[in-house]
């Protein structure tokens, strides 16, 4: 199932999410520029490698110029290839706007970064001595969806999904394509990278706990942040298309 756009129009213009969409994708430009020995080195210094975060954990240095701590957030924007980086925008740019709203665009930030480092933490646990790179920003994306089922579980995802050589869409609610997401994550797992990168399993792939955790700690989080206080505004489903003066104030596909 791959989502087309959710039907919860906004009222802000989200700023964080573009600026992260924008700094995600200009970084991934920059890994192309790099020849393979270089993208290597670069994902070595800026991705989490857990094994060096393990050993950072006990205080023995791993003479890196980068602390290991800081690659909790650096790793969030690299990517390992077209599909990872193109999914990961995708998602959130369909549901980032909505929590940037009702969180403010500071305390979004934050929780983002929050979430992202959470999700590395969480993949690191599984895989303490890994010397694998992993990176993506996945984990901050699944935090983010996790504080949206909580808050919108009604609001309608328009869904493609390939049924054979048809593809028709449907209007499905957040609570099950999210929850649908999330259970698939983590059972499964997926393994569509195209560099030598692990976000995922030892041999390379998603970093399905990353994912997991990413959406827990959204959940968590979100609500501590303010998702439901007084000020937040009530859910604004919409089920058919809008006026053509109220696009101003919603997203463009």
């Amino acid at each position: 199932m791959v989502p087309l756009r959710d039907l919860n129009p906004v009222k802000i213009t989200p700023y964080v999410t573009y600026s992260l969409i924008i700094a995600n994708i200009l970084i991934f430009f920059y890994e192309l520029s790099l020849p393979a020995p270089a993208l290597d080195g670069f994902f070595h210094l800026f991705a989490v490698v857990p094994g060096e975060l393990t050993t950072s954990f006990h205080g023995i240095a791993v003479n890196q110029p980068v602390p290991e701590v800081l690659t909790l957030f650096t790793s969030q924007f690299l990517h390992a290839g077209f599909a990872h980086v193109a999914f990961n925008m995708w998602f959130l740019w369909i549901f980032g706007n909505n929590i940037e709203e009702e969180l403010g665009s500071i305390k979004f930030l934050l929780f983002y970064l929050a979430c992202g480092a959470l999700a590395a933490l969480t993949q690191w646990f599984f895989s303490a001595q890994s010397g694998i790179p992993s990176l993506g920003a996945s984990g901050a994306i699944a935090g983010v969806m996790g504080a949206y089922i909580l808050k919108f579980p009604n609001a309608k995802v328009v869904t493609l999904v390939p049924l054979g050589f048809f593809f028709p869409t449907f209007k499905v609610p957040a609570v099950f394509f999210l929850g649908f997401w999330f259970l698939q994550q983590a059972l499964n797992g997926l393994a569509m990278l195209e560099a030598p990168a692990n976000v995922g399993m030892e041999s390379g792939g998603v970093a399905y706990w990353a994912h997991a955790g990413g959406f827990i700690f959204g959940a968590i989080l979100g609500p501590l942040l303010g998702l439901f206080s007084p000020d937040s505004k009530p859910p604004a489903y919409t089920t058919e298309p809008a006026p053509a003066e109220a696009y101003e104030s919603s997203k463009s596909y």
